[in-house]
């Protein structure tokens, strides 16, 4: 049984802020710790924190946050009388093991699970009283108790007392005489007679001897919930009739039935719940793989993780998206990404709204929006490997945003589009956290099955997101959010074959077999989580592969590049080859438009051939060197400049092909002189259509020089990574905590202490100012040696304060520093942290004991 708050009824307290006003201060701390949304503003004593830990809107937070016996729990003591003993609860939750095997084999579990739940119901102030007289507080017994329009989660239905509450007397005469009950002379005493017949085992069983079968079978479709159930009005059945005339069914309408609290008990053995759950499932290991194959095959992903971010923001670079008019990322721009890294469209939107979230891309806010990589990209870029990823990783494990989201509808019925609004789930990042910490509570190289992750997690937080995610979408979000982060920790190098890598296992907390007591618990701060990315990152480093600083060319114009690239060979071969296929080894092939891609980029023939010469493992194959020259030998004899532009080339028949081309009628030229043709469209757009129509032209400066053609890669101005969107209020750091319940305790003791003049050294104090009361002036060394003391014991100290316009005020405040001239403080009466200059205290005093 629970030892705490187990004192005798007489000492039990009268309300949840006497129940609060008996904790110590580490007990309040952990009360606001848990549920922070208490904290805003400062509640001015106890009694403030009381109610508001009771307000609809925190209770419903608070429940929200309860694992399944916890919550079954609190469930039972809404069902239960009240107050509720300790022992009426532990058999509301087992039921009577003389009745049923079941009950037997569930009474050591909950027994020892109990305490846990009680002390998590109490530490949150869901709960407050002794174990002999435990209450539940009034706004959580009003969501969880039973109501006609609501029935209770344990599908137990209104006490006999309120379902017969519109019955006449003489209906109730007639049901005791048909139960075999001696009448009654009031209705009071009636509904006692049946209270007792239904609450003795043997009685009950015995009169249920009698009843027919069918009236039996009715019984057991209620006996579980809902307890309510539809009679025809006019030609009530016999076995209906016979549980009526019992009071075994109770009519609530003409049409309506409920199945009274106490007869359902009986039926269920005195369960409240079905199935009660006192421990959490475990996690069933789907296969267990060594260590060593694992981390492999996680660094492996890892490495294409980020290969994978490369050639998506290399290719926005040059082409970038536009931003939709509502925001976001365009469905056929989803589509040619998808299409672009050969995976489906959900994963491309993973890896779009990833390089969002780690601050790698970004809209340019110009005229025409588009998305492109931020300057942040290219330092990105110059990082090693492995800070990289921790990189990515870290803004994946904090952020908000849901990318499973995207192409889903909201509760307007818009579509959700990648990059836009609507993405960010609070929930996620805890989600995130907890779904990894599951996995390392297991033995290296175990991978779990799926379902009982999440079998887990709904255990833990059986209400928390336990509505739809968004429109149609089906089951809960929250279970949404684990099989995406499953899915995800997988695409990043987290897991390996669903089991954690090693590497991986510092960026949880190591104890973790159970769920956090209180809301944050398992959460660190940012800079102890960039700290343990940092490490997880060089442990990394050793499993990924080295880069490679060459590449082997082949006769069917391909070159394979045997592992990772350095970063200026793998920029080089992107210009001058396409991506063919990627794997362990990546294949490039050179054709005639990338061959003139490294052209148009400024590059000559001869830079190509010393480039593939000096890089490759193999001699170059004649193929090769002939494609390198053969575009190099077109390119640029076609010169375009404006005019609003023209066409320049020394070879008359080659100006004759393309004026007789239909596909140049568009182009609109004539012929200037026997070398130039003149158009009325702008260079750059002559350009693009004459390399459609297959030329190869240069762009000519106004010298008659060969300008590069290729635009640089776009950039957006200097942007920083979007803001995770918090789930509630921020857990509170230790300093606050105790600055809080320093002011807490201060309102409380100044609205139940009389305060008291302590004597001043040195000279005696002047009268008080006219608008100070009663309050004494001391001298400054006075109200400074206060305050050290108050700071260091945690006292609160009655002040008088004069403010910058003259006008003279009482406080009540907690001081927490005293440096420089000035006391920082929580003022209870403000509701916040204040500094004041000291030399405008006229007086302090301390205050009384209680």
């Amino acid at each position: 049984m629970s030892t705490e708050h187990s004192g005798s009824s007489s000492a039990a307290p009268r309300t949840l802020a006497d129940d609060l006003r008996g904790r110590d201060d580490a007990a309040l701390a952990g009360l606001l710790r848990t549920r922070p949304d208490l904290l805003s503003p400062v509640p001015n004593d106890l009694t403030q924190l009381a109610t508001r830990a009771g307000t609809r809107a925190s209770v419903v937070r608070a429940v929200e946050r309860l694992d399944r016996f916890a919550l079954q729990t609190a469930e039972a003591i809404a069902v239960a009388p009240d107050p509720c003993s300790y022992a009426t609860l532990e058999a509301l939750l087992t039921g009577d093991p003389e009745a049923s095997d079941e009950a037997a084999a569930m009474s050591d579990d909950v027994a020892a699970e109990l305490p846990r739940a009680l002390r998590s119901l109490r530490e949150q102030a869901l709960l407050w009283g002794g174990d002999d007289r435990l209450h539940l507080v009034r706004t959580v017994w009003e969501l969880l108790s039973p109501s006609p329009s609501a029935p209770s989660p344990t599908g137990l239905g209104p006490t006999l007392a309120e379902a017969t509450a519109g019955m006449s007397p003489g209906r109730l005469q007639d049901i005791l005489a048909t139960a075999g009950l001696p009448a009654t002379h009031d209705p009071v005493s009636a509904l006692a007679e049946l209270t007792s017949l239904f609450a003795d085992r043997e009685r009950t069983d015995a009169l249920l001897g009698g009843a027919p079968p069918e009236s039996l079978a009715m019984l057991d479709k209620l006996r579980w919930g809902p307890p309510y159930g539809s009679v025809h009005t006019d030609s009530l059945s016999s076995p209906v009739t016979w549980l009526l005339d019992r009071a075994l069914l109770v009519r609530t309408a003409p049409r309506t039935v409920v199945l009274p609290r106490e007869v359902a008990l009986h039926l269920r053995a005195g369960r409240a719940h079905q199935d009660v759950e006192p421990l959490a499932p475990r996690l069933e290991v789907r296969r267990e793989y060594p260590e060593q194959a694992t981390d492999e095959a996680a660094a492996g992903q890892a490495l294409a993780a980020l290969g994978t971010l490369e050639e998506l923001l290399s290719d926005w670079e040059t082409d970038p998206p536009s931003v939709l008019r509502a925001g976001g990322l365009g469905v056929r721009d989803l589509k040619r990404t998808a299409t672009l890294l050969d995976v489906p469209e959900p994963t491309a939107a993973f890896w779009i709204e990833l390089a969002y979230a780690a601050g790698l891309l970004a809209s340019d806010n110009e005229p025409d929006e588009a998305y492109a990589p931020t300057p942040a990209y290219d330092e990105w870029l110059r990082r090693p490997t492995h800070e990289r990823w921790s990189h990515v990783v870290l803004r994946w494990l904090t952020g908000t945003r849901v990318p499973g989201l995207v192409g889903t509808r909201d509760a307007k019925g818009r579509v959700l589009a990648a990059l836009g609004q609507g993405l960010d789930r609070g929930l996620s990042a805890e989600v995130r956290r907890r779904t990894l910490e599951l996995l390392s509570a297991l033995e290296p190289g175990s991978a779990p099955t799926q379902h009982s992750v999440l079998a887990r997690l709904r255990w833990e937080r059986p209400l928390r997101g336990a509505g739809r995610a968004v429109g149609d979408s089906p089951g809960d979000l929250r279970t949404q959010l684990a099989e995406w982060a499953l899915h995800e920790a997988e695409l990043l190098g987290l897991t390996g074959r669903g089991a954690l890598a090693s590497y991986a296992r510092g960026l949880v907390l190591p104890d973790l077999g159970a769920p956090p007591a209180v809301a944050g618990a398992s959460t660190r701060t940012a800079s102890e989580l960039e700290s343990a990315a940092a490490q997880a990152a060089g442990r990394l480093a050793p499993l990924l592969p080295e880069p490679v600083d060459h590449i082997l060319l082949q006769a069917d114009l391909t070159a394979v590049a045997p592992g990772p690239l350095q970063r200026p060979l793998a920029a080089m071969l992107g210009v001058l080859a396409d991506v063919e296929s990627k794997g362990g080894a990546t294949v490039y092939r050179f054709t005639p438009t990338s061959v003139r891609r490294a052209l148009d980029a400024g590059r000559t023939a001869s830079d190509i051939h010393a480039f593939l010469a000096s890089h490759s493992r193999t001699p170059v194959p004649q193929p090769l060197s002939y494609l390198v020259d053969d575009v190099a030998r077109k390119h640029g004899r076609l010169r375009v400049g404006a005019a609003s532009s023209y066409v320049r080339c020394d070879d008359d028949a080659l100006l004759t092909e393309i004026t007789a081309d239909r596909r140049s009628a568009t182009l609109q030229l004539r012929l200037l002189a026997p070398t130039v043709l003149a158009s009325p469209l702008p260079p750059d757009q002559l350009l693009a259509k004459l390399r459609e129509m297959g030329y190869a032209p240069a762009a000519e400066g106004a010298e008659g020089d060969v300008l590069i053609a290729r635009a640089d890669a776009h950039r957006t101005p200097p942007r920083t990574a979007p803001e995770p969107v918090p789930d509630g209020p921020p857990v509170p750091d230790g300093a606050l905590l105790t600055a809080a319940v320093r002011a807490i305790r201060a309102g409380d003791h100044a609205a139940t202490s009389k305060h008291k003049t302590p004597k001043p050294s040195g000279r005696v104090p002047k009268p008080p100012a006219s608008g100070a009361a009663a309050l004494p002036r001391t001298t400054s060394a006075d109200t400074i040696a206060m305050m050290r003391s108050a700071a260091q014991s945690g006292d609160a100290v009655w002040i008088g304060y004069v403010n910058a316009d003259g006008a003279a005020s009482q406080r009540v405040i907690a001081p927490v520093r005293v440096e420089g001239g000035f006391v920082t403080a929580y003022d209870h009466t403000a509701d916040e942290v204040r500094t004041y200059p000291l030399h405008r205290i006229t007086g302090a005093a301390e205050l009384a004991g209680p």
